[in-house]
């Protein structure tokens, strides 16, 4: 029987979304904030990084529920980001996924602390899994915050801050990316691979992979800011470009983006053999994130 990819991908991010609320409801917490967090948390999305745990579970011929929480943890820590982008002092966003964003309804200070709220639930998630062994706990804590830390995405979002209305260079904007994005995809990758027991040779391969990949759905995401549609994407297409933001396209031109798109797809296909998984279903993935059309 063939292997049906997309039914796959709906399953695994109907899991996530059954289970994020979970963790939120029954916390002894003032109701609004609760509310805050799950609004955000049912927002939506491709839930790719915790499809990228799962899927990476699977390559090792794991049970892939192994890595719920953890998976919900990263989604939560995600979300926490998305909140605070949004917010007037960041990049300003009336909608997200099609929905207004979390400031626009419960206010600025309850998104704020909504984010604040996600961000150390995330950590508590994982500490309290009954699916991993403590010590593969701790390493998985550390990683993530560093993924998500100074050095990782709130760094790339400080060096996209400084950015703003200036002529920057590709180089420049690989770091902003792969900081700002590229770390919270390597993470769910390493995290499935450590979770299955993946030896130091593989976590170096799968790491490049998740390397790749992460710049190509970058790349892709400022090509479909120019040839996206509005209705699919959830917010207005052109955002970049009417604040003069520096992206792939701006850089490279559209063709050249879409050939450096393709160079990183192909190189993280390159890494992932090498690390000698069972990888069809990283390999649908990473497909699937540059022809995605939203």
């Amino acid at each position: 029987m063939d292997f049906d990819f997309k039914e796959y991908m709906k399953t695994r991010k109907s899991w996530i979304e059954e289970m994020l609320p979970t963790y939120i409801r029954d916390l002894s917490a003032p109701e609004i904030i609760k509310e805050s967090m799950i609004y955000s948390l049912d927002a939506g999305g491709k839930r790719i990084r915790p499809i990228l745990l799962f899927a990476t579970l699977q390559a090792f011929n794991k049970d892939e529920r192994q890595g719920i929480d953890v998976a919900c943890a990263l989604e939560m820590i995600h979300t926490y980001s998305l909140i605070h982008d949004d917010l007037p002092s960041m990049d300003n966003d009336d909608l997200r996924r099609g929905k207004p964003t979390n400031h626009k309804v419960y206010g600025d200070a309850i998104a704020i602390l909504a984010g604040d709220g996600l961000l150390t639930q995330g950590f508590e998630v994982i500490s309290k899994s009954t699916y991993i062994s403590p010590e593969i706990k701790v390493n998985l804590i550390s990683r993530l915050a560093f993924a998500a830390g100074p050095a990782g995405m709130v760094g790339g979002q400080v060096a996209d801050l400084l950015g703003e209305n200036k002529e920057l260079t590709v180089e420049d904007l690989q770091y902003i990316h792969e900081h700002k994005t590229g770390k919270l995809l390597i993470f769910p990758v390493l995290a499935g691979a450590i979770i299955a027991g993946a030896t130091e040779e593989q976590l170096v391969y799968l790491e490049q992979f998740a390397n790749h990949l992460g710049l190509a759905f970058q790349i892709k995401d400022d090509i479909l800011d120019i040839e996206g549609n509005e209705a699919q994407i959830g917010k207005p297409v052109g955002s970049d470009a009417g604040n003069d933001k520096s992206t792939y396209p701006k850089l490279l031109t559209l063709s050249g983006a879409k050939e450096k798109c393709e160079y990183h797809l192909n190189e993280s296909k390159r890494f992932l053999a090498k690390s000698q998984i069972n990888s069809e279903i990283l390999l649908q993935i990473a497909d699937y994130i540059v022809n995605r059309d939203h």
